[in-house]
């Protein structure tokens, strides 16, 4: 970068910051690796959370597919069985299964902790996707550890 370009940047600072968090909402979401996500066509919540998703700056590559194929992909990365959910993602390495939140997907990512995956079990009502108006569960976001055991990620309502 040479001087003067630099410096027409440096003028275009106060601007930038007098955006505020939408401009810095935009140049993260730029940032955020694709999330692919595997649904059955017919589930109305999996489309919502993907909406969800998107909204929250995330590019998703959804596709629908038979249940028995979800099934196979959830063997495929490791999602054990108590931990299935109506939908199932991947974000870099890892899994992404069920009604997790935004911020959730977005710290996993950020902080890379040791782990396969996270899972928010069942359909908690109130999570993203899973909105029922002033209804909300408590839920747990867990965290898939290579070695099989579980530890709690974030807690939720």
């Amino acid at each position: 970068m040479n001087r003067r370009s630099f410096l027409s940047r440096l003028a275009a600072l106060p601007a930038a910051l007098a955006a505020g968090p939408a401009l810095s909402g935009r140049a993260a979401a730029r940032d955020l690796p694709k999330l692919v996500v595997a649904k059955t066509p017919t589930c109305g919540c999996c489309g919502a959370w993907v909406e969800r998703m998107q909204a929250a700056g995330f590019t998703v590559e959804a596709h629908d597919v038979t249940q028995e194929a979800l099934n196979q992909i959830k063997a495929q990365l490791g999602v054990p069985q108590p931990l299935h959910s109506c939908h199932t993602g991947q974000i870099d390495s890892y899994f992404i299964e069920g009604h997790i939140p935004a911020e959730d997907i977005k710290r996993l990512i950020a902080e890379r902790p040791d782990g396969v995956g996270i899972a928010a079990p069942g359909m908690p009502a109130g999570s993203p996707g899973m909105e029922m108006g002033a209804m909300r569960d408590s839920y747990q976001t867990l965290l898939l550890r290579p070695d099989g055991s579980v530890d709690v990620f974030a807690r939720h309502g």
